[in-house]
C-alpha cells in the first residue's frame, strides 16, 4: 500500500514522537510512513526512541551552520534527499522561516500545549503555555494541531481537543494531563487525516 513519508522534528525527549510511532504501530496512522527523526540536538532522548523503533534519524546542529537559512537548507536537503511528503513538528524548538514552510506548504503540521488563539504565538512554548493558562484562571485549556506557516502558531487548525484545569494544578501537572489527554491523541489523529489527504483519499 502506498503511504505518505513522513518526517518527524524534535529536539528533546520526544513522547510526541512515541506518540506518533505507537499510532503507526496500532494502525491509527496508517496512510504514513515515519521514514526519518530529524533534531537539532545530537542529545534528544527522541533519537533513542526513533532507533527502538528502526526508524532513520539525522541530526543537524545550527552551530555547524554558517547561519539560520543554512541550518534550515540543511534540513530542506535532507527532507528532500528521503522524498519526505509531510512533516510533523514535534517538540521542535526553532521557528521555521517563511522560505522553509513555503518550500513545504501546507505539509507541516504542529501540536501547540493550548486552544489556539489562547496562549499562542512568539514566546509561548513549553511551560510557559501552561503557567500563563494558570496565570489567566481559565477552566479550559487543551492542545491544537494547526498547519505551520510564517506567523508562530497561525496556521490553519486541524483538530483541537480541550482538557480541564483542576485544582491545585501546576504548570508541570497541567502539562502532563494536556499530553497524555491532548496531544498524544490528537497529533496522530491529525498526521493520520493530513497522510489521508496527500494520497488524494480524502
Amino acid at each position: 500500500m502506498n503511504k505518505i513519508k513522513i518526517a518527524v522534528l524534535v529536539s528533546g525527549g520526544g513522547t510526541n514522537l512515541q506518540a506518533l510511532i505507537d499510532a503507526e504501530k496500532s494502525g491509527i496512522i496508517n496512510s504514513g510512513k515515519i521514514s526519518l527523526v530529524l533534531s537539532d540536538n545530537a542529545n534528544a532522548y527522541a533519537l533513542t526512541r526513533a532507533n527502538n523503533a528502526g526508524i532513520k534519524t539525522k541530526v543537524v546542529l545550527l552551530k555547524n551552520c554558517e547561519n539560520k537559512s543554512d541550518f534550515e537548507q540543511k534540513i530542506i536537503n535532507e527532507l528532500k534527499d528521503n522524498n519526505i511528503e509531510l512533516i510533523v513538528l514535534a517538540g521542535f524548538m526553532k521557528i521555521l522561516s517563511k522560505n522553509f514552510t513555503n518550500t513545504f506548504k501546507d505539509r507541516i503540521i504542529n501540536v501547540h500545549p493550548s486552544l489556539i488563539p489562547s496562549f499562542c504565538g512568539e514566546g509561548f512554548y513549553g511551560l510557559k503555555v501552561h503557567e500563563a493558562a494558570l496565570e489567566k484562571g481559565v477552566k479550559v485549556t487543551g492542545a491544537t494541531v494547526h498547519i505551520v506557516n510564517e506567523i508562530p502558531d497561525g496556521g490553519k487548525i486541524l483538530v483541537q481537543k480541550a482538557v480541564d484545569v483542576l485544582e491545585g494544578d501546576t504548570p508541570e501537572i497541567l502539562q502532563k494531563r494536556v499530553m497524555e489527554q491532548a496531544e498524544w491523541i490528537i497529533l496522530p489523529k491529525a498526521t493520520e487525516i493530513l497522510s489521508k489527504k496527500l494520497l488524494g483519499k480524502e
